[in-house]
Parts: C-alpha cells; structure tokens; sequence
C-alpha cells in the first residue's frame, strides 16, 4: 500500500475499547502508546484485533499546545 502521508508509526495493537458507535485502539510505538479513535464499523471491517501488528497514520498540517495560566 502507498498513501501520501509521511507520518506512518509502526506497532502493535495493544487495547481496543469499543464505545456506542467509536473505538478508541491503542497502538504501541517503540514503548509510546498512540492512540486512535475510529469507527466500529472500522474495527470491524479491518479485522483489527490485539496484537496484530498496525501503523498509525498521521495527517496533520500543524499540532498546537495549550495551557491555563
């Protein structure tokens, strides 16, 4: 598979936790946990299952952070 995108982190599935319509999948990076939040339907459709082996995509123009002062 080619995408455009540059930012791929390889892992493996470490949790996924199935909401009403959303999942939240879990994917351990090198020790870093990232996480995704996608369809049901996706999971399922994916066959997504712990343990497997899974690359996060990243499409971003920009990440911001933000504090209280």
């Amino acid at each position: 598979m080619k995408i455009s995108a540059r930012n791929v982190l390889e892992g493996k599935i470490i949790a996924i936790k199935k909401g009403a319509t959303t999942a939240h999948v879990s994917l351990d990076v090198n020790g870093t946990t990232v996480m995704a939040a996608i369809t049901n339907e996706a999971v399922d459709e994916l066959k997504l299952e712990v343990g497997m082996k899974a690359a996060a995509v990243v499409k971003s123009s920009d990440v911001m952070i933000a504090v209280d002062e």
